[in-house]
């Protein structure tokens, strides 16, 4: 594989407008939704000083996306993906002042702060689904990966710069001028999305390991696969996302995979906690544990072709989410700052590797008919994961120490992906084929 090859593909940037200004504004959410996740955890620290309410914060993320992620999915398979984005960034942008407008106030109460992030995860969940369906609508396969590529790549740099950003805003002006900067990201976004086609379900289907049911293809649907071919050989969506999702090996496999290493090994709620104890508290330090990984994930995105063009995307998933719950034990041991930095930049890099895998891995598998409830199976497990992991690191920490915590949460998440590897051959050996790319 040559150099140019192995570097970030940006190939979708430079040839589809409409993913462009998607990824654009997708681009200004997260580094708003970065700089709100610092103010968030701060702000709660200063008013309860507990490990638990900083934990609670991923609870207030975790319930919402649970109740309405699946929600979402039945709409972006029901009504057209574009409007169900507009909306739902709408509502987005409307918590995001919420929270802006609590701050003005000198809020004191951690309930109303929760209050509005749940409101905010809320509308992201509602969106979510629809909004995971677009970059394989928007692009040819064989740029999906690349796609989801430098969505990873936007995300781990707004990972390295909002922390940054919010520790100065804060310092200088207080809560309310990070939670400004989410709200005009979110305005950013709000705009991103007016120019999109309309994207009504049940489109053309991508490859999806070789398997696809086709007229005169010669191939045939997975058997249950949880899709009936109709006449012209695509299939007719059934309810229930979490149905197609057990049925399929490969989806429930990669789906097990993420929520063992999210939901055991999750590290966030625990940083202020592990700042104070060994390092002082210092907020800069407290920053720095963000950045770090953030850090590993812009180094593994900036090379992720090699990851984009390889066929066996299941293997790969698996690799990688170990080495997330090995690093993340060893960020438990460290006892010096650079070790501690090493390990969050080891556990970056793997946490990017395994997203890019998973997502276009799912996305491939999944029939556009489904894409949507599937999409929301993700996004909760996603997202719900690793915030219900942030609460369970933060009650096993208060019961006895941030090291336990982490090094029993990273160990294991490594036997329990070791164990899905074990019982799921058909995620080990899955082999994507996307149009135009070399393969290995």
């Amino acid at each position: 594989m040559s150099a140019r090859v192995r570097l970030l593909d940006i190939r979708p940037l430079r040839e589809s407008r409409a993913f462009r200004d998607l990824w654009t504004g997708s681009a200004a959410a997260q580094l708003g939704g970065q700089a709100a996740t610092v103010a968030v955890l701060a702000q709660v620290w200063e008013l309860t000083g507990s490990p638990v309410s900083t934990g609670a914060i991923g609870l207030a993320t975790g319930v919402p996306t649970v109740l309405f992620g699946l929600l979402g999915g039945a709409l972006a398979d029901s009504v057209d993906r574009r409007a169900v984005v507009r909306t739902t960034t709408a509502g987005q942008l409307l918590a995001a002042l919420g929270l802006w407008g609590q701050a003005l106030a000198a809020n004191r109460n951690v309930l109303l702060l929760l209050a509005l992030v749940a409101t905010g995860a809320a509308f992201s969940a509602l969106g979510a689904p629809a909004r995971r369906t677009l970059p394989v609508r928007l692009l040819p396969s064989d740029q999906v990966a690349a796609g989801l590529a430098l969505t990873s790549v936007s995300f781990q740099a707004a990972m390295l710069a909002g922390p940054a950003m919010a520790g100065l805003l804060i310092a200088r002006w207080g809560f309310s001028a990070a939670y400004a900067a989410q709200a005009a990201a979110a305005a950013l976004a709000m705009l991103s999305v007016i120019r999109l086609p309309a994207m009504r379900p049940g489109g053309a289907d991508a490859a999806n390991c070789g398997r696809r049911t086709g007229r005169g293809g010669g191939r045939r649907a997975e058997r249950g696969g949880g899709c009936r071919p109709q006449r012209g050989g695509w299939c007719r969506a059934e309810p229930g996302g979490w149905r197609v999702v057990l049925r399929r090996p490969t989806l429930w496999g990669s789906l097990a995979t993420d929520l063992s290493a999210t939901l055991l090994a999750m590290p966030i709620a625990l940083f202020p906690l592990v700042n104070e104890v060994r390092f002082g508290g210092d907020p800069r330090t407290l920053g720095l544990f963000l950045s770090a990984v953030a850090v590993g994930g812009i180094t593994a995105g900036l090379v992720s072709g090699t990851v984009t063009r390889r066929r066996r995307g299941g293997l790969v998933q698996l690799v990688a989410a170990s080495a997330w719950g090995v690093a993340l034990a060893g960020f438990g041991l460290a006892g010096e700052l650079w070790a501690a930095l090493a390990c969050l930049a080891v556990a970056g890099a793997a946490d990017t590797v395994a997203v890019i895998t998973r997502g276009a891995l799912i996305q491939l598998e999944t029939p556009d008919a489904y894409r949507g409830r599937v999409s929301s199976v993700e996004h909760v497990i996603g997202v719900a994961g690793p915030e219900l992991g942030n609460f369970r690191g933060g009650l096993l920490a208060s019961a006895t120490s941030a090291s336990f915590a982490l090094v029993t949460g990273g160990l294991s998440a490594a036997l329990v992906i070791a164990a899905v590897a074990a019982a799921n051959a058909p995620l080990r050996t899955c082999r994507t084929r996307p149009a135009g790319l070399p393969t290995r």
